[in-house]
């Protein structure tokens, strides 16, 4: 009975095909949160996979109806083995973005799993139900090898993930006793390379809403009336200009976060992108001077035009638009002062003459809100992680402060007022949330051996606070 054992015990399982046929079954059930009628299908994630799987485990469930109209529900389940012992809740979101079967490549299908070399297709391997299904494999594999964990057990997952986690933090409010713990270990989201284990310590926070320009009904002809009226969409743009600069700077100091603390930046010092085969160029001239790209990706603010319309794009007609809207989006880190963008925005487009730009909510498909958090990573809990990570991998983990992404974080880091560290097992190009989403089976392997290390440590000898 080692830790060696336990790690040979796990790849046992992932080389004979147990964790494909696991993951394969959780896949084919079209948990689309963002599709309403698909509400029998989040139960039936909770009632016939994730239920039985921590029975199994020797952990008793409990499912917590959502207090939000056609919201997915909420699984705890927990193993309490001696009160002394530390406690750790985990988590994973069961639910997943649209399939959007017709664009997969010929021959996949986002609710069956296929491999095609190193890649394993299908919705929700990479997002987040293979990174779930790797980590109750490991705390599975330490009770069959150990007998015990070792520690106490809590394991949450949600079925909103993909639509802001609403009503999540209500029931976790309602019921604090049982989420706590003494640490929150839980995966998601890409590692910086995918051959470097990484830890991320929080995550970036998100704000949507539009820029709205709205001069009029209906269009008129370019012919008799350009030059006469005012064109929402030059407005627009315009308006745009004076927040973001040509080359992605944000021009706006009350968008911006404080400056970027020294234990942020020494954790970044040795951390290199790398997105892996198919990922896009970084552009090297992009966003706040002064700052690495891993500074500007992890640890400073940006502001994305994610869509902009005016018009009609796919059939243009001779004629001045009434309207122009733009889908914009903060994401910022610790330091910022998200409730006060709004307000900022408005100033500043007033400031500058562009009164005539509404600030609206986003479209309910892109709504969620997620606050900022971090978790130093000088902490007695990032150290320990980091440590044990690397004595499994025989590599050096690279420790993100926060991941570039948003996530509910703020449920466990704030509400719950514990350390929360992420160990993510996918990769930046692993087409999450589009077509062909996959995750990479060395990867895979890997993280399920690094996760059996962890919990195994975390049993036998858990950082001293």
């Amino acid at each position: 009975m080692s830790r060696d054992a336990a790690i040979d015990r796990a790849m046992r399982l992932f080389d004979d095909g147990t964790f494909l046929e696991i993951l394969g079954r959780r896949v084919a059930i079209p948990t689309e949160s963002q599709n309403p009628d698909r509400l029998p299908d989040l139960k039936r994630y909770l009632d016939d996979e994730i239920g039985p799987s921590f029975a199994a485990m020797g952990h008793s469930s409990r499912v917590y109806a959502n207090p939000i109209a056609g919201a997915g529900p909420v699984l705890l389940a927990e193993r309490i083995e001696n009160e002394s012992l530390p406690t750790v809740l985990g988590y994973g979101h069961g639910d997943v973005v649209l399939g959007d079967d017709a664009n997969w490549r010929e021959g996949l299908s986002p609710w069956k799993i296929q491999r095609d070399g190193e890649k394993l297709y299908g919705r929700g391997t990479a997002d987040n139900k293979g990174q779930h299904t790797i980590n109750m494999l490991a705390l599975e594999t330490v009770l069959a090898e150990r007998g015990h964990l070792g520690f106490n057990s809590k394991f949450m997952v949600e079925t909103g993930e993909e639509n802001g986690s609403a009503g999540v933090r209500e029931v976790i409010e309602a019921n604090k006793a049982d989420f706590s713990a003494n640490v929150f270990i839980a995966s998601d989201g890409p590692r910086v390379a995918a051959d470097r284990p990484t830890i991320t310590l929080g995550n970036r926070g998100a704000r949507n809403f539009d820029l709205v320009v709205d001069m009029r009904e209906g269009g008129h002809h370019s012919g008799n009336w350009g030059g006469l009226l005012s064109n929402p969409g030059i407005i627009l743009a315009h308006a745009l200009a004076t927040i973001v600069s040509p080359k992605g700077r944000v021009l706006v100091p009350g968008l911006l976060p404080t400056p970027i603390p020294n234990s942020v930046r020494a954790a970044l010092r040795d951390v290199i992108l790398d997105a892996g085969p198919g990922a896009p160029a970084i552009d090297p001239d992009w966003g706040e001077p002064g700052l690495t790209p891993v500074e500007r990706l992890y640890a400073w603010n940006t502001f994305e035009v994610l869509a902009f319309t005016t018009g009609t794009p796919g059939k243009p007609v001779n004629a001045v638009p009434p309207k122009a809207r733009a889908n914009c989006q903060i994401r910022f880190v610790v330091g910022s002062k998200p409730d006060e963008f709004v307000p900022v925005l408005r100033k500043h487009l007033d400031e500058h003459g562009f009164g005539m730009v509404k600030i609206e909510p986003p479209p309910a498909s892109n709504a969620g809100e997620f606050a900022a958090t971090r978790t130093d990573p000088d902490s007695p809990w990032a150290k320990w992680a980091a440590e044990t990570i690397a004595s499994v991998s025989g590599k050096k983990t690279a420790v993100v402060p926060n991941s570039a992404g948003s996530i509910c974080n703020d449920l466990f880091s704030d509400l719950l007022g514990m350390p929360t560290i992420w160990v993510p097992h996918s990769y930046s190009a692993c087409s999450q949330h589009a077509p062909n989403e996959h995750i990479l089976l060395a990867e895979a392997r890997e993280a399920l051996a690094i996760m059996t290390g962890l919990y195994w440590d975390l049993g036998e000898n858990p950082p001293r606070m």
